[in-house]
């Protein structure tokens, strides 16, 4: 069995230029966005993004309870994230952690800006997102899913929002670390935008020097724009697949 140093500095990352995986460092993992997958949401999304698989749902808008919550002039944005317990190796204490708790809030603050809250005042909007798989950037793939059921809910968005990560690997940067390059690699950096450039959330743990940082920015924005169209096709193949069935419908019945 090969034992591995804590800092990974005995774990070769690349081989011939590709790393563990067989991607270039410029290549984000494999993605699979199925839209409306479950049929008592309003919105709902199921994301694999590398040997993450995540699940989110949406709900709303609708009344807020407790009603001492409820804001006059917008709607609140309520977000969930949970990892299962069986979504790791080591199997995970059931419920709430302090992480669960962070990763709830910059991805709320992540997706909050591009919703027209306004339109729906005293509501709220509940946004629940499931960890069935982890592998390195559940954060990331969360906000993806989330963003993808907020417009399957029908939720008036200015914009999408998509998610990557980029991080530094045997002094290399990279896009969408994995789960061994997230472990033992020296920086991690996962950003969410807008299609037009908008960052709504930047996190860093690490170090990294001017050009690296310039550098991860630039491989993190290229995949979050890769992403989005992933994400809009998933949407218009769901909303195509919905016209043919219509049609059929109406057809039979004119028949």
């Amino acid at each position: 069995m090969k034992m591995i140093a804590m800092d990974g500095s005995n774990i070769s990352f690349f081989k011939e230029g590709l790393r563990l995986d067989g991607r270039r460092a410029d290549e984000f993992r494999p993605l699979k966005i199925e839209v409306g997958v479950l049929a008592r949401a309003d919105g709902s999304c199921y994301v694999e993004m590398g040997g993450n698989k995540v699940i989110a749902a949406v709900y709303g808008p609708r009344e807020v309870h407790p009603r001492h919550l409820q804001e006059a002039t917008r709607a609140i944005v309520r977000y969930r994230y949970n990892m299962a317990s069986f979504s790791v190796e080591e199997r995970k204490r059931p419920g709430p952690d302090r992480r669960s708790y962070e990763l709830s809030k910059v991805s709320r603050e992540a997706l909050e800006p591009v919703i027209f809250t306004s339109y729906y005042p005293r509501s709220v909007i509940d946004v629940f997102v499931e960890v069935l798989q982890a592998d390195a950037g559940t954060r990331t793939a969360g906000i993806n899913a989330a963003s993808v059921a907020l417009a399957d809910a029908g939720i008036p968005m200015k914009s999408m929002i998509s998610a990557c990560a980029a991080g530094k690997v045997a002094d290399t940067i990279v896009l969408d670390p994995m789960k061994e390059e997230d472990n033992f690699g020296q920086a991690d950096m996962p950003i969410a935008m807008t299609p037009t450039g908008q960052i709504t959330l930047l996190q860093m743990d690490g170090h990294l020097t001017k050009d690296e940082f310039q550098r991860a920015m630039e491989l993190a924005i290229k995949g979050c724009r890769d992403i989005y169209e992933i994400q809009r096709k998933s949407l218009i193949e769901k909303y195509n697949q919905l016209g043919s069935e219509l049609a059929v419908v109406q057809e039979a019945e004119v028949l």
